[in-house]
């Protein structure tokens, strides 16, 4: 189950929030989903003029994007990525880290602005997809009460690589609020007490070194613990049991 596929069988009209857009990879399958209104975050300078590029003239008007991170509190922060062969390795693009001490890499460093999604006051948030190599935790505070309000379901990316022990905080921040969480894995979703760091996340930090363990799990899916069996069983409808 990708995450794409996920966000469909559990879609809701009202706001969906792609936080990391990139390149817009869900972006656009999130505006083609009926009733949704779509807001796509990417605070890297090179990947949001791409983005609003592939929305021709501009994007329609159930889609805004937003040059900004998104983090705890209003500010500014360090965006940095790393270099390889002379080619920025976007998809590494993070907050959380300058990557100093890797040998063989260069680095870009952007200074970006952050919000607190909470400062939105959004009312209608439905579903949210989260890509930020590291800053998972800061997000998610500054989202705390639209998470309360609205309880959308997540699409979260965590990598112990990106940042020490944060298998272990984000899903803990998330039951904190409410949240039980799920992995994709043998062809059913999996509860997150089955997931082990060790076996199923075993990486490099260093951008330049490519080998993983087998398996490699790192999108987690969160769900409202009060919807948690109904969108189960919509999940499992569409073709995607739970074991």
């Amino acid at each position: 189950m990708e995450e794409l596929d996920f966000h469909r069988a559990l879609h809701r009209p009202g706001t969906l929030l792609d936080i990391g857009a990139h390149d817009g990879l869900l972006t656009h399958p999130f505006a083609a989903l009926p009733g949704s209104r779509v807001i796509a975050f990417e605070p890297l300078p090179a990947a949001m003029a791409r983005l609003r590029a592939s929305f021709g003239a501009a994007p329609p008007p159930h889609v805004t994007l937003r040059e900004e991170a998104l983090g705890a509190a209003e500010g500014e922060a360090v965006l940095t990525l790393p270099v390889l062969e002379g080619v920025p390795a976007e998809q590494w693009a993070s907050l959380a880290k300058d990557y100093a001490g890797h040998a063989g890499l260069g680095r870009q460093a952007h200074r970006v602005r952050v919000i607190a999604l909470d400062s939105l006051a959004l009312q209608d948030v439905t579903a949210i997809k989260l890509d930020v190599e590291g800053a998972e935790e800061e997000a998610i505070a500054g989202a705390a009460a639209t998470l309360a309000r609205c309880r959308p379901v997540l699409s979260v990316e965590i990598e112990e690589r990106h940042r020490p022990g944060s298998t272990r905080r984000v899903p803990a921040q998330l039951a904190a609020l409410g949240y039980a969480g799920w992995f994709w894995l043998g062809g059913r979703l999996q509860p997150f007490a089955a997931f082990d760091a060790a076996t199923m996340q075993a990486a490099s930090p260093d951008p330049s070194v490519f080998a993983a363990s087998d398996p490699y799990v790192f999108t987690f899916f969160f769900l409202p613990r009060e919807a948690e069996a109904a969108m189960l069983a919509r999940l499992a409808a569409a073709g995607f049991p739970a074991g």
